[in-house]
């Protein structure tokens, strides 16, 4: 099955799942602008499509005979932890810790699930967020990528959610959800603790598909209610402060991946100043978090920016 061409039972779980519009409207957008290089999405050059640069990457590092030290830093998954205060931060939730998860193309090499496994296994959390970014490549089979998410899943403990990233197609979700998966498709869900609640929501892409609509995803959010919003990118940063989430958490970035000492990015594909392209950051009210991913893009290779799982601790004020 290719990842723009959906079968029957899947269509039809998919457009009662998110509706005829959106179903139509991603799908078509797939099928548009699969494998492009230049134009559609936030960014006009997409650096995870031009195939050339794979092998012009792994030839220059083996020049420097740093291909192997670039391939072993990228299996070395460190673990963050970020601490956020909230004023309105129900006490139920005091010291409520969110594992979060991105960028884990878990397709891109056979190992990557095996790795990823031993860095969650042993962790303590209340909930696990995957911020997309669950496949290799932009397009294509993706079979592959479940069979490896369905390997890490049944070492995460609890209820998790995730949203889709920019190499990921909407038919992923019935699989997804079929292993534990809530996916988050411009909707929000209320998490309850000791009768207290506090909002998670989550957006469709809004890098390269943008198919995002915070609206949809917030308006149902009561006025003054603690609200957590995932996405794939770090892009829509104005419309998550301006729409009063207090949180965000996402990745796409991986922080770089490819730096100069110090962890100095030479490119962060996002149309976004670089402070919020890694780590937390804040903007006005709202508290944000880019994580530089567990996995890697284009190549199997990291230097001088370590794959990342981070938990987010939230604290009252």
């Amino acid at each position: 099955m290719t990842s723009r061409s959906p079968d029957d039972a899947t269509y039809a779980l998919l457009q009662q799942r998110v509706g005829r519009v959106h179903l139509k409207q991603r799908l078509g957008i797939e099928r548009d602008y699969e494998r492009r290089i230049f134009g559609q999405g936030r960014n006009f050059f997409h650096i995870e499509n031009w195939y050339a640069l794979r092998s012009l990457i792994r030839n220059g590092l083996r020049l420097l005979l740093l291909h192997g030290r670039a391939r072993r830093n990228a299996r070395q998954i460190r673990l963050r932890h970020n601490h956020i205060t909230l004023e309105r931060l129900p006490s139920s939730f005091n010291h409520f810790t969110i594992l979060q998860i991105s960028d884990l193309h878990l397709d891109m090499a056979d190992d990557f699930p095996h790795v990823l496994i031993d860095a969650v296994r042993h962790l303590d959390y209340d909930l696990c967020v995957l911020t997309g970014d669950f496949k290799a490549e932009t397009y294509g089979p993706y079979e592959a990528a479940i069979q490896g998410l369905q390997q890490v899943r049944t070492h995460l403990t609890g209820e998790v959610y995730g949203v889709l990233g920019n190499h990921d197609t909407i038919c992923m979700v019935p699989a997804m959800e079929s292993m534990g998966i809530h996916m988050l498709l411009n909707e929000q869900v209320m998490l309850r603790r000791s009768g207290e609640t506090i909002y998670l929501a989550g957006i469709d892409d809004p890098h390269y598909y943008r198919a995002d609509n915070i609206e949809k995803a917030g308006d149902d959010i009561p006025d003054g209610a603690v609200s957590i919003l995932l996405a794939h990118s770090p892009e829509i940063y104005r419309h998550a402060a301006h729409a009063d989430f207090d949180v965000m958490l996402c990745g796409h970035t991986h922080a770089g991946q490819m730096c100069l000492p110090g962890g100095i990015a030479l490119m962060c594909n996002a149309a976004c100043p670089r402070k919020f392209c890694v780590g937390a950051w804040r903007y006005h009210n709202l508290s944000g978090y880019t994580s530089a991913g567990s996995g890697a893009s284009v190549v199997d290779l990291r230097i001088n920016c370590p794959p990342e799982i981070t938990l987010h601790h939230l604290h009252c004020a």
